[in-house]
């Protein structure tokens, strides 16, 4: 018996069917419930649309999915809001190493899937929900791309079931001006530097931090940017990116910790032991 069958006698005889469903092998029907009584069906046509079918409503859709460049997707049903029910997700490879994904929740008010799209003010890098994985842990879902020989990553939450850009990373391009005022260990598979940066749902930024671009933080812990040493014999230390005057300074061989980066100027924390954690900006431009 196949497992499609199998799973449609579980749905038949009342027995509760796991949130997270793959289609079969040969790219036959997938069938799941999106919600209590609700039964759907959903498969692949040749144009790459995605047919469905939801019962005992009898109301069809089309969706246009995730077909890759022969109209082909893999579906499955995933729990990605984690709200115990799944969604119907479709897979498909795009190029050499990305994924394309589309993610349809269902709406009990229309009785019809609706496509899964996230606010994120424009401070995402892969555009769409690529490549994407789920930590039921942090509710958190994490989408990846690759662009030229940069993986970047987004990392996404809810927030009254609305999906937003929870953490995102920008690369560093300070070329060798970085290297003449700050020395931070380096480790054999670390990609080039980039800012992580924190969101709530407005897309106000919460915390920075300096980091791998290619090593993602933990999503359920806070920021931490990379320790580094000071190398010139002073480093002025601005209040602000931009600022033209300032009294404050370290000195060779201070340690510092790396947060942020805007036009030039790096975001820096010294902690010192009688005024505790002090934030200036430096200017590499100069």
């Amino acid at each position: 018996m196949k497992p499609r069958d199998v799973l449609l006698g579980a749905m038949l005889a009342g027995v509760l069917v796991p949130v997270a469903q793959a289609q079969d092998e040969d790219r036959g029907p997938l069938r799941f419930s999106p919600a209590a009584g609700v039964q759907a069906t959903a498969e692949v046509q040749e144009d790459g649309m995605l047919a469905v079918l939801l019962q005992p409503a009898g109301k069809r859709q089309r969706l246009p999915g995730a077909p890759d460049a022969d109209g082909n997707s893999r579906l499955s049903a995933e729990d990605l809001d984690f709200d115990g029910h799944p969604e119907l997700v479709a897979r498909a490879a795009v190029g050499m190493v990305n994924e394309a994904v589309a993610v349809y929740r269902f709406d009990a008010g229309s009785g019809e899937f609706r496509a899964l799209k996230a606010v994120t003010h424009g401070h995402d890098q892969c555009g769409e929900l690529m490549g994407l994985t789920a930590d039921a842990a942090t509710r958190t879902l994490t989408a990846s791309c690759r662009s030229g020989p940069m993986w970047y990553t987004d990392q996404y939450r809810f927030a009254g079931g609305q999906l937003y850009l929870y953490r995102g990373e920008n690369v560093l391009m300070l070329g060798d001006t970085l290297n003449q005022a700050l020395r931070w260990e380096e480790t054999e598979n670390q990609g080039p530097l980039a800012v992580w940066r924190t969101y709530d749902p407005a897309g106000k930024v919460l915390e920075s931090a300096i980091g791998d671009g290619l090593g993602a933080p933990a999503s359920g812990a806070p920021l931490r940017g990379l320790d580094a040493t000071v190398l010139p014999a002073r480093l002025f230390l601005f209040d602000r990116p931009g600022a033209s005057s300032t009294k404050r300074y370290l000195v060779q061989g201070d340690q510092v910790e790396m947060l942020d980066e805007q036009d030039g100027w790096v975001k820096l924390r010294y902690r010192t032991p009688k005024q505790g954690a002090i934030d200036g900006w430096i200017n590499v431009n100069d």
